[in-house]
């Protein structure tokens, strides 16, 4: 008697690879063909569409992202203050919120929300376009269709994410000492402004700023990659959105952990030990 199966064949790992290579071969062109788009000339043809884009962001991601570093800024403010009265120097928590908030949260407080909102929209608009054909329309009509559509939303993220970034790490800096001076109240304004401003430096700013830029960046290429290449109808639409939040939150991660090394591992910046 046989037996009949629904299962697939496995496909050789051979396969996989060289599949999973080609496939990282083309995402590194497209990321290459979007940046390069941006440099160039004729992307002033599209100034009229960059800044539509770069409003949209503001309008849509300004407060959202400003909340959440507040949120973060209030929790990195009280772990900071009870961690600084277990080892006897309340005074501490203003090296420990300097440093948490401008190196470490507010960064990554960037990268999750592009991610989560900005990368995924992308993909979900992009990929609407390409399934109902837009796209191919576009192109018939003479458009560069990536300097178009991906290299004017990469242009509008550069154009946003500074004068954001900057307010966003100002209102992390108030959670975290709403928290310490007036919430735990362990310690005076004084007495944490003064290891506050001691622990930071104008390079820690450049840097954060930096790895946020770095991130942001990221998470828009791969929304644009995923939404330009998305072939089908609105369930590959889906599941490239699916596809494209697993991709950001790896690289916003790894890019966080290389910029800490690359920016502070080898010079901490601190005040510590002369």
């Amino acid at each position: 008697m046989s037996v009949t199966t629904d299962e697939k064949p496995t496909q050789p790992v051979s396969e996989a690879a060289t599949e999973a290579t080609l496939g990282f071969g083309r995402a590194v062109d497209f990321f290459w063909r979007t940046a390069r788009g941006v440099f160039s000339p004729r992307i002033f043809g599209y100034g009229g569409e960059v800044l539509r884009q770069a409003g949209i962001l503001t309008i849509g991601s300004a407060l959202i992202v400003l909340g959440l570093c507040l949120a973060l800024g209030l929790v990195v403010g009280i772990e900071g203050a009870y961690g600084a009265r277990l080892v006897g120097a309340p005074s501490a928590a203003g090296a420990f919120t300097a440093i948490g908030d401008l190196r470490e949260i507010t960064p990554y407080a960037f990268g999750y929300m592009m991610a989560a909102k900005v990368s995924t929209g992308f993909v979900a608009e992009i990929g609407t376009m390409r399934i109902t054909e837009e796209i191919d329309a576009l192109e018939v009509m003479g458009f560069n269709t990536v300097r178009y559509l991906c290299s004017t939303r990469l242009a509008a993220t550069w154009i946003f994410l500074p004068p954001i970034y900057a307010a966003a790490i100002l209102v992390s800096f108030i959670g975290s000492f709403i928290a310490v001076v007036l919430q735990v109240g362990q310690v005076s304004a004084g007495g944490y402004l003064e290891l506050f401003w001691k622990f930071q430096s104008p390079d820690d700013y450049l840097f954060s700023m930096i790895k946020a830029l770095a991130m942001a960046t990221f998470v828009v290429l791969v929304g644009c990659y995923y939404g330009y290449k998305v072939r089908g109808g609105p369930v590959e639409v889906g599941r490239a959105t699916a596809k494209a939040m697993v991709i950001n939150l790896i690289g916003v991660h790894v890019i966080g952990i290389l910029g800490s090394e690359l920016f502070w591992g080898g010079r901490p910046r601190l005040p510590i030990g002369g």
